[in-house]
């Protein structure tokens, strides 16, 4: 089954066409979708294109990005709103040091906020983490020895030394368009040695497509090219590259039924 663990369907690059983008993606047999929450103000997007479609799942969180905004953020909050239907992971939430639009020490408090939520509801933690390694190893580590939970290192780019700290730690890592760029080795040799069952697939629509329509807006149909790409960095066929990344999905998301 082809599966798109983190859409973005809500942007406004999509506002002129999403029921074709859509539409697109089941015909080029994805199954499943995850559509990501970015900030509170468009979580009730997030969560009506989920409930609007049946392969289509959500999450809750702010992105790093976007925690100036969110400075008081609790993790009440995030629990109160992931009890809704549908709602299967907390996040996009993490560290973002390479472009800092918020504050470095109020991109940490969120995201412990966002930690707390996701150990009081067993749901996992979407992780963005970009040029933040040191910082994020640091804060996972304490985090998880305060009290186990369940993580994904989404879109993956960042050294082998955090994803080493990550992978002890039991975290799942995605894989994104970025590891079909050319000048990408360094992402592709973390790709290599991630555990292999703890690895799934994602396009991060509109952002990111895969060769060959990178520089044009994404969208989930394009997943099978990132798909095909993680077989070929593990050698692994396309079937085995199908059914690991089918099961690792289901192992994190496990609030989305295989029937689904």
């Amino acid at each position: 089954m082809l599966i798109d663990s983190h859409v973005n369907l809500h942007a406004p690059q999509f506002d002129e066409d999403r029921d074709e983008v859509i539409a697109r993606a089941r015909k080029a047999g994805v199954g499943l979708m995850v559509e990501i929450s970015d900030k509170l103000t468009t979580f009730e997007a997030t969560h009506g294109i989920a409930m609007a479609n049946p392969d289509i799942w959500c999450t809750v969180g702010v992105h790093p990005h976007e925690a100036k905004d969110a400075a008081e953020l609790t993790a009440a909050t995030l629990v109160e709103l992931a009890q809704r239907p549908k709602v299967v992971g907390i996040g996009e939430c993490g560290l973002d040091f390479h472009y800092d639009f918020s504050p470095r020490e109020i991109q940490a408090a969120v995201f412990r906020q966002h930690v707390a939520a996701a150990r009081e509801t067993g749901l996992p933690l979407v992780i963005h983490t970009r040029e933040a390694d040191a910082v994020m190893g640091a804060i996972l580590k304490e985090e998880h020895a305060a009290g186990p939970f369940k993580m994904l290192m989404h879109c993956y780019t960042s050294g082998a030394e955090l994803a080493g700290i990550a992978a002890e730690l039991g975290a799942w890592f995605s894989v994104s368009g970025i590891a079909t760029f050319k000048a990408a080795e360094d992402v592709r040799a973390v790709i290599r040695d991630m555990p292999a069952d703890r690895i799934i697939v994602e396009t991060d629509c509109p952002y990111l497509a895969p060769i060959p329509h990178r520089g044009r807006r994404n969208e989930p149909a394009y997943i099978s090219h990132v798909l095909d790409k993680l077989a070929e960095i593990r050698g692994w066929s396309a079937e085995e590259a199908d059914q690991k990344t089918t099961e690792a999905f289901f192992g994190l998301f496990d609030r989305i039924p295989r029937s689904a």
